[in-house]
């Protein structure tokens, strides 16, 4: 009696995770965007496209033939960023 593999992520592999999670992050971004050149102002604009958005850098790096500056690198994370990790989630589910 042979088992199938179980339903669900456990059978990808680590960067299908990543590519989802990325493809979720692009296309809550473009939610993003928008919804914050075609919602009127007010509340609801204000929630969904207020975030918070960390950032590293800017690190210099001086190699004596070249210099050059890394950064910043910026997350900007709102609902509709998460909105559409959700949505590419449940895509990539579906296909796979």
């Amino acid at each position: 009696m042979a088992l199938s593999p179980p339903r669900g992520s456990s059978k990808h592999r680590p960067g299908f995770h990543a590519l989802v999670l990325a493809a979720g992050f692009v296309v809550g971004g473009a939610l993003q965007q928008v919804a914050r050149v075609f919602l009127p102002p007010g509340a609801a604009k204000e929630f969904l496209t207020s975030g918070v958005a960390p950032s590293l850098g800017p690190f210099p790096i001086d190699l004596v033939i070249i210099k050059f500056v890394l950064g910043p690198i910026v997350l900007d994370v709102s609902l509709l960023s998460l909105f559409g990790v959700l949505i590419a989630y449940l895509i990539a589910r579906s296909l796979f």
